[in-house]
């Protein structure tokens, strides 16, 4: 979840350097920060569970999964975001040498907010397509079962919806295969 805050641009550079006293993260965009807010307790499931899932089937490979607490810059125009989760494999590229922003992500993983569903879908992944590195973009309800999943295919973003249970994410550019069922395995959805 996020907030806009005061209307205060700043150069990503003074961003950054703000960014890095603040005790709690916010993202920037277009000059503008964005205040995170705390996340739903089902939110954190859904992370911990994907985080964990890859963390294991990535552990003897020479991917890393980050989650949550890494900042992504995407460019040609600046921003800077936290995804969930993230993979990189080979050599991290990072900023700075203060190695807390990545800069070649292969996967990002999105668990969807109500407040930030519309911009993580849009705006948002317009940002992560710039990105040379990224292969794969996943987008996770937590309200429903439904995982969006976008890969790029040559220059095509191509999408897939899995609604089921029983349905299994496929990663194929990390090799690594999530059923639904340990996603959502600790979540209750309401009856409506």
């Amino acid at each position: 979840m996020s907030t806009l805050t005061a209307q205060t641009y700043l150069t990503p550079e003074e961003y950054l350097t703000w960014e890095r006293k603040q005790p709690f993260k916010n993202e920037y965009h277009t000059g503008q920060i964005i205040a995170m807010s705390g996340a739903s307790r089902t939110h954190n499931r859904i992370t911990v569970d994907i985080t964990v899932q890859l963390s294991n089937q990535l552990m003897n490979s020479e991917c890393e999964v980050f989650a949550s607490e890494m900042r992504v810059r995407t460019s040609p125009e600046v921003s800077y975001f936290y995804p969930d989760v993230i993979v990189v494999c080979g050599e991290p590229h990072f900023e700075d040498d203060t190695f807390d922003t990545l800069l070649n992500p292969i996967v990002v993983l999105e668990v969807l907010s109500p407040s930030t569903a519309a911009f993580d879908r849009g705006e948002k992944f317009e940002h992560y397509k710039k990105l040379v590195s990224l292969q794969e973009y996943v987008l996770i309800s937590q309200d429903s079962v439904r995982v969006d999943y976008y890969c790029l295919q040559e220059t095509q973003w191509n999408r897939n919806t899995f609604q089921h249970l029983e349905d299994v994410l496929i990663l194929a550019s990390i090799a690594c295969e999530v059923p639904l069922q340990a996603i959502y395995r600790r979540v209750v959805f309401n009856a409506s």
